[in-house]
């Protein structure tokens, strides 16, 4: 698989819930290329390895209306049980209890997409405050300015008006 496009693929994949970057179950499993029942299966086995919260849990009904709410497919109308999810540590440990092939590498881009996330939002967060800060302090220049531009675009809306057609 290529590197961009999992990176692209995994990432439109990872949701914000309780706080933490989570993946859901049945998105790992179509990654892993396996059913969503071995992966949980396979989860039940070793459940040591996934029995803290940081790792996986499962989802509250509520959330999961949520959940159902915002991605919006007809995948979760056949859903009946609620949907595991795993954190960055539990993926890693995913890994290491599904037997296929494609699990370790998928595991790596999924890795490395949780590091770019990662340092993004290191990135973003202190961008958002300056962009925030400067609109704070330029708010009179830029009500100004806004007028300006507002003046402008009203006095070329009046356009000179050509009379077309027959005149009596």
């Amino acid at each position: 698989m290529d590197a961009l496009l999992a990176q692209g693929e995994i990432s439109s994949k990872i949701l914000n819930l309780r706080g933490m970057q989570v993946m859901l179950d049945r998105d790992l499993a179509e990654l892993y290329n396996v059913e969503t029942k071995y992966l949980k299966r396979q989860v039940q086995r070793n459940i040591e390895r996934f029995n803290e919260d940081d790792f996986m849990f499962i989802v509250t009904k509520e959330e999961f209306e949520i959940l159902r709410s915002q991605i919006g497919t007809a995948n979760f109308s056949k859903t009946r049980a609620l949907p595991y999810v795993f954190t960055e540590q539990g993926v890693y440990m995913l890994a290491t209890v599904i037997n296929s092939p494609i699990a370790v590498d998928i595991s790596k881009n999924i890795m490395r997409t949780f590091t770019k996330l990662r340092e993004f939002s290191k990135h973003y967060n202190p961008l958002a405050r300056q962009i925030m800060e400067v609109e704070r302090k330029s708010d009179k220049q830029y009500k100004e300015l806004k007028k300006a531009l507002d003046e402008l675009i009203n006095s070329s809306n009046i356009a000179e008006e050509k009379v077309i057609g027959f005149l009596k």
